[in-house]
C-alpha cells in the first residue's frame, strides 16, 4: 500500500468571476521514501495540491470540492480539525517558500523549532530547544548551538530555509511537502538546499513532495516527476523517463526552454508562446491547445484523460510527441 494516495482530488475558489477550479482532479501515489517532484508554471495549482493535502485551503472562499487523500490508509479529507492539527507537523510537514514570512519574527529559531515537539511528542521546553539546537546543527546552520536564542531577522535566507528544514524534521515525519523551498534564494544555495533535504529524507526513510516551477533543478533529486497544467497533471514518469523521452507537448515546451550544458554552444531558448489559461474561464478541451504546436481539431473538443503511454509513463494528450 503507498504511503500517500490521492484520488481524484479537486479543490475551488469563490471568485467574483466565478468559480475557480485550482486543482482538477489530480490523482497520484507515493512511496515511503520517494521522492515525487511536482512541476509546473506559476499558477498551475501546485501550491494549491499541497495545501489541499494538508487542509490549510483558506475557507469559505475555498473548498476542497471532492477525492480521497488516504495516508498511511486514513482519509485525511474526513478528519475532524483537531485529528488533522494532530497530523500536520507530525507525520507531515511543510516547509513553505517564503522562510521569512513563515517564521514568527518575535520568537526564537529554538522555540519555534523546538515548538512541535512540545506539541506533538509532550516534550519540556528546555528539552525541546536542546534538541532543536541539535537538529540546526544537522542541518548545518554555522554555530547552530549557540543561536538556538537568535531570532529570524539575525540569518540570512539561506539559514532560514535550513531552520525551517529543522522544524520540518522534529517530530521524524512520515512525508515533507516542501512548497518551492528554494524560490526566494541564489542559485548555489538552492542546490545546497536541495541536496540536504534529499539526504536528510533519506537517512529517515522520509517521503518527499518536492513542488517546483523550475524543472531543471529537480533532475537531480527526484525519483518520479508529476508535470501540472491547468490545474491537472498531464503527465507523470521517472524522473530519468520524463527527462529522456517527454510524452507531453508542454513537458517538451518547458524542457526547452531550460539551458543545458550539453546543448551546442550558441544555441537558442524556444520558449511556450502564449500564457497561462484563465482557470475561472477553462476551455472544453485540452487546456494547453491554444498553446501547443501538435494541436488538432479534435483538442478543441476532447478534454484527454491521463493514460499510460508506456509502463510508469502517464499522459494526458490525444497525439504521439
Amino acid at each position: 500500500m503507498p504511503l500517500l494516495s490521492v484520488k481524484g482530488l479537486t479543490t475551488t475558489f469563490r471568485t467574483d468571476r466565478g468559480v475557480l477550479t485550482a486543482v482538477d482532479d489530480v490523482s497520484f501515489d507515493l512511496e515511503a521514501g520517494e521522492t515525487l517532484a511536482i512541476v509546473g508554471e506559476s499558477g498551475s495549482g501546485k501550491s494549491v495540491t499541497a495545501l489541499s493535502l494538508m487542509r490549510l485551503i483558506a475557507q469559505p472562499a475555498g473548498r476542497i470540492a471532492q477525492g480521497e487523500v488516504i495516508f498511511e490508509g486514513q482519509d485525511l479529507l474526513k478528519l475532524s480539525e483537531p485529528e488533522m492539527q494532530s497530523v500536520r507537523g507530525d507525520r507531515i510537514a511543510m516547509i513553505f517558500q517564503e522562510p521569512m514570512t513563515s517564521l514568527n519574527p518575535a520568537l526564537t529559531l529554538g522555540v519555534q523549532v523546538g515548538e512541535p515537539m512540545v506539541l506533538h511528542r509532550g516534550s519540556t521546553w528546555s528539552n525541546a530547544i536542546a534538541r532543536a539546537g541539535d537538529l540546526l546543527d544537522r542541518v548545518r546552520l554555522p554555530d547552530a548551538r549557540a543561536r538556538v536564542n537568535a531570532y529570524p531577522h539575525q540569518f540570512s535566507g539561506g539559514q532560514r530555509q535550513r531552520a525551517m528544514i529543522a522544524m520540518a524534521l522534529a517530530c521524524q515525519p512520515q512525508l515533507i511537502i516542501a512548497d518551492e523551498p528554494t524560490t526566494a534564494l541564489d542559485v548555489t544555495v538552492q542546490a545546497q538546499i536541495l541536496a540536504l533535504l534529499k539526504e536528510l529524507a533519506r537517512e529517515q526513510g522520509t517521503a518527499l513532495i518536492l513542488i517546483t516551477h523550475d524543472l531543471g533543478i529537480v533532475a537531480r533529486y527526484a525519483d518520479r516527476v508529476a508535470v501540472m497544467y491547468g490545474g491537472r497533471i498531464v503527465e507523470t514518469a521517472s524522473a530519468r523517463n520524463l527527462y529522456r523521452t517527454p510524452r507531453h507537448p508542454y513537458t517538451s515546451g518547458l524542457l526547452a526552454s531550460i539551458p543545458r550544458l550539453d546543448q551546442v554552444t550558441g544555441r537558442r531558448l524556444i520558449p511556450i508562446d502564449g500564457q497561462p489559461p484563465d482557470l475561472a474561464r477553462m476551455p472544453p478541451g485540452c487546456a494547453f491547445r491554444p498553446r501547443c504546436p501538435r494541436a488538432t481539431p479534435e483538442c478543441d473538443t476532447t478534454r484527454p484523460a491521463l493514460t499510460e503511454a508506456a509502463p510508469g509513463h502517464w499522459k494526458a494528450c490525444l497525439n504521439d510527441v
